[in-house]
């Protein structure tokens, strides 16, 4: 269905059983998510990752171990508005909600482990977004001309990258998976990708059409999207109200 490397996925050597682990990490599948699928329910997101990660079982033909899913809950401060001068209180927010509502959705799912992360405490708050900001400093606009949607809601979370480097270094040292796929764009995870192949794992990436640096490309032992590249994402089943049956009995 996506993009495969012609020399890494070869079907001249005789198959052994493949029991796959995919590890997405939360925040980029659900900014590449709703680029590629459109905006979604709680629940019809949580459905949606589901159905998009049995593709990757089926491209494999091999049986799925459990899928980890890495995030952090959504932020209940209450924080100053620069521009408004007022307080926020993120625990009432649109955005607060839907958060809350798709992770009850998502653990709900068969062979789905949630690891939360968690957000700093000091590094947090509104910040000028940055096409506001060049056109401020150009002398484009005034202050008086910005508006509460040119700011951004700049959360910094910490817990995630370390959580997938630990279950990729757990998986491979006890030999629970000989694939693992991990839905990312993030060249942090370099050296845990680098260990997972030494212990003999076939590490695949799914970028969902995101650019990924040169270095993530090269330990990895193959790329593999399993969407159209956009514009045709759009003829995709999974694409706005339009889910893939569920079929969890088949996991």
């Amino acid at each position: 269905m996506g993009r495969h490397s012609s020399n890494k996925f070869s079907a001249e050597y005789p198959r052994q059983p493949i029991v796959t682990a995919i590890l997405v990490d939360g925040g980029f599948y659900r900014h590449r998510a709703k680029a590629l699928f459109g905006d979604k329910t709680p629940r019809g997101r949580a459905d949606e990752l589901f159905n998009y990660c049995k593709r990757h079982i089926r491209e494999s033909q091999s049986s799925l171990y459990r899928i980890f899913y890495y995030d952090c809950p959504p932020s209940s401060k209450v924080l100053y508005h620069p521009l408004t001068q007022q307080q926020v209180n993120l625990g009432q927010s649109a955005e607060f909600q839907w958060m809350t509502e798709f992770l009850k959705e998502l653990v709900k799912k068969r062979k789905v482990a949630l690891r939360r992360g968690e957000e700093l405490e000091t590094q947090n708050g509104y910040s000028l977004k940055p096409r506001p900001l060049k056109k401020l400093c150009r002398g484009e606009i005034s202050v008086q001309d910005l508006k509460a949607e040119d700011f951004s809601l700049d959360i910094t979370q910490k817990g995630v990258d370390m959580r997938i480097g630990l279950d990729i270094a757990s998986l491979a040292e006890r030999g629970l998976v000989n694939q693992i796929v991990m839905i990312s764009g993030d060249s942090d995870f370099v050296p845990a990708a680098k260990h997972a192949r030494r212990s003999g794992i076939d590490f695949v990436l799914d970028p969902m059409w995101a650019t990924v640096s040169d270095s993530l490309n090269e330990h990895v032992d193959g790329v593999r999207e399993c969407v159209k590249r956009p514009p045709k994402n759009e003829e995709d089943p999974l694409f706005r109200d339009n889910p893939e049956p569920d079929g969890e009995d088949d996991l």
